[in-house]
């Protein structure tokens, strides 16, 4: 049955007991059983299926979870503490309205939390018990069916089997499902597992689930249980096509219910409720929420200089609103030109600053297209505004305006009043167009992708497979485009305006990966948290419907991986870099999963001025919280601190490039490797530490000699 907190039915009693703190480790998912690692509460897959004693201490992260595809360890998931703190009572419900089926008396308790059954979930600050369903089989693709009991809560989806030693256990965040399917009907379903319900997920996987069916209602049964007349029984079993046609099947409440909660708490947007983020209220050592301060940030840069100024004119989001509030913008251009130039820029994205080089001043701007429109309008505002920007740097007299579209789609959006910028009107420019694809080419080449990926791979065919996916020809433009920028930048010392339909998709790839190759910063862990929050969060990515957060239209023409393309290709350099990043490829999962799962307010939303309308900074936790509490758990043993002043240029060739298979095909247990790397890593980090102290003490002591012994004076033999 599946039960919610509430009353329970099967007597009045209201049993509440005190539960002390244990810690459970995450488990395996969609893959084998075994155990390898430590769990995680942070959110990217879990691993191992071992259980421990739960801690209780404050400050720890929790957290997210999203269920592996086997027994592997997380990728990216530190073992932090989980904290049950709900307070209900367990029940079980038969009714047929939702809301009496699963009843929930609010009860508090002041010196206790409600005690949890073995198959529950440990429950993470905010989260609580929506309800459980016994008797369900999870149809894994790579172990068989396991037989078990899934929980909902308001965060996740838990399933956990007692069939294997240890049991095998698998959480799913609710953001992460992009739809529910009901698999067989009440009285179409024949065979077993032909009847449940299956979950597509955002993350390359599908999850299928299979219920019990009930037993067939004899007419004795109707007679017992809704105590009817002998006729009225005959009527309703003649009906219902008893006579003659067999026994009578009713949708399983289980399987109902189940859909009901996960459907109410995957989609929260589509059903008026909060996101969980606003719930969840883990405390974290670090406030990830100062991690990014726009004026701090350009200050790092050099800025304000003569060149260059800052300006606050959007401070109430009225020029542009989804613009953030603080903007660089060239010295000699004046408030009222920026008004102007905003007129004549697709949404009021004007060109603005993203990074200026520490020595030549060569710029990196970004804005949106020109609206010029099938009858080639021009403005003189605009055209002046790129003529600041060129001659703020005085080492060149070009510039160069990189437009991220292919060609054949910058002259189509003629037609829709959009465009690109004219060599004859704006002088000394040159225009390149960069041949990167829209959001719906790069929509369907992500859902080829995970056909090839999810759930079996075929080797035979798995080159071909993957060309026509595509999938590496996008990851190849973008890095292309964004290494000609850098190049342009740092070789040529020339100033680059970035620029896509929009401004808030392509041109945020291009800025961000250039960016990461000019600037060692961006290499770190909180300066690559820096460059999410400016490039991608305050610049207005529209995270919400490119993700689809809360919502249930999983066919939306908004959605797009263009964040996931982003983060692929820093992976890509990271691997030709190994030594030039401070953090692995765990942070990036990290990012990935929490992207998706709502727990944090980090991604919330669409633009900067929406997160400030629901005071996401106020009411939820940043997902920097949980990194820079535990930078151990994402350090690069190998990274080399000297390398931040080197500039980086990865060759971009597709002999070079290659699939990101740690997390495209980490739900499949044979693209694992045998031992976890995240803990050879931090035992190399603390081989790193020891050998560092030992360097420091030995300095210390020549120091010491040279400073004591002073020299020898020899005296002339006469």
């Amino acid at each position: 049955m599946f039960s919610g907190g509430g009353i329970e039915k099967r007597g009045i009693s209201k049993a509440v007991n005190k539960r002390s703190s244990s810690r459970r480790s995450s488990s395996s998912s969609t893959g084998s059983g075994s155990t390898s690692g430590s769990s995680s509460g942070s959110g990217s897959s879990s691993g191992s299926s071992s259980e421990s004693g739960r801690s209780n201490n404050s400050g720890s992260s929790s957290g997210s979870g999203s269920g592996s595809g086997s027994g592997s360890t997380p990728l990216g998931s530190p073992p932090h503490v989980q904290m049950a703190s709900h307070e209900s009572l367990n029940s079980e419900s038969k009714s047929s309205s939702l809301n009496s089926k699963l009843g929930h008396e609010s009860l508090t308790v002041r010196e206790g939390t409600r005690t949890l059954r073995p198959d529950e979930p440990t429950l993470v600050p905010g989260e609580h018990m929506e309800g459980t369903a016994r008797e369900v089989t999870y149809l894994c693709p790579y172990t068989g069916p396991k037989k078990g009991t899934l929980s909902v809560t308001n965060y996740r989806l838990y399933f956990r089997s007692p069939e294997t030693d240890p049991p095998f256990e698998l959480e799913v965040p609710l953001g992460v499902v992009s739809r529910i399917e009901k698999v067989g009907g009440a009285n179409t379903s024949r065979g077993e597992n032909s009847y449940g319900i299956e979950i597509f997920c955002k993350d390359i996987r599908n999850l299928r689930f299979a219920h019990k069916q009930t037993d067939p209602l004899y007419s004795s049964q109707l007679n017992r249980e809704l105590n009817m007349t002998v006729f009225r029984r005959f009527r309703i079993l003649q009906n219902f096509g008893v006579f003659g046609s067999g026994p009578i099947y009713q949708e399983n409440h289980s399987r109902r219910m189940v859909t009901e909660k996960l459907l109410q708490y995957a989609f929260p947007a589509s059903h008026k409720l909060p996101f969980f983020a606003f719930e969840y209220c883990e405390q974290y050592p670090e406030n990830g929420w100062t991690v990014y301060e726009p004026i701090a940030e350009l200050k790092r840069q050099g800025l304000p200089n003569e060149s260059w100024r800052i300006t606050r004119l959007n401070e109430d989001y009225e020029l542009c609103e989804t613009y953030p509030a603080v903007w660089a913008v060239p010295a000699a251009a004046s408030d009222t030109d920026l008004r102007n130039v905003a007129a004549f820029r697709s949404r009021g994205r004007i060109p603005v600053l993203s990074w200026i080089h520490p020595e030549s001043q060569a710029t990196i701007t970004r804005c949106a297209q020109p609206l010029v429109g099938v009858s080639g309008k021009r403005s003189r505002d605009d055209e002046a505004y790129i003529q600041h920007i060129m001659d703020a740097n005085a080492q060149s007299h070009k510039i160069f305006i990189m437009d991220a579209r292919p060609s054949v789609n910058a002259v189509a959006n003629k037609a829709r009043g959009g465009g690109y910028e004219s060599e004859d009107a704006y002088q000394n420019a040159e225009v390149q167009f960069l041949d990167i694809h829209n959001i719906h080419v790069m929509r369907e080449s992500l859902r080829k992708l995970q056909e090839v990926c999810y759930p079996h791979i075929d080797n035979a065919h798995w080159l071909s497979n993957l060309e026509a996916t595509h999938w590496l020809d996008h990851i190849r433009c973008v890095l292309s485009g964004a290494l000609r920028i850098a190049d342009k930048v740092e070789s040529l010392k020339t100033s680059v305006v970035v620029h896509c339909s929009d401004g808030w998709d392509r041109t945020a790839q291009l800025t961000a990966l250039a960016m990461l190759m000019l600037d060692g910063y961006y290499r770190t862990i909180p300066g690559f948290a820096v460059l999410i929050e400016k490039e991608w969060l305050s610049f207005g990515h529209k995270f919400a419907q490119r993700i689809g957060h809360g919502d249930d239209r999983h066919q939306d023409e908004d959605r797009s991986p263009v964040f996931l393309q982003f983060v692929d290709c820093v992976c890509q350099v990271m691997k030709q870099f190994p030594h030039a990043f401070q953090f692995t490829e765990d942070l990036l999962i990290t990012v990935l999963d929490h992207l998706y799962s709502c727990l944090f307010g980090t991604f919330l939303y669409n633009s900067e001025r929406e997160r400030m309308e629901k005071e996401v900074k106020t009411k939820t936790v940043s997902l920097w919280s949980l990194i820079l509490s535990n930078p151990s758990d994402f350090e690069n043993p190998l990274y080399n601190p000297a390398t931040r002043h080197h500039v980086l240029f990865p060759l971009t060739s597709m002999r070079h490039l290659c699939l990101w298979d740690k997390y495209y095909c980490r739900w499949n247990p044979s693209m694992r490797p045998q031992e976890p790397v995240h803990i050879r890593f931090k035992e190399l980090l603390h081989v790193k530490g020891q050998l560092e102290r030992r360097v420091d003490e030995l300095r210390r002591e020549l120091a010491a000699r040279q400073t004591h012994d002073s020299p020898r004076v020899t005296s002339a033999i006469v």
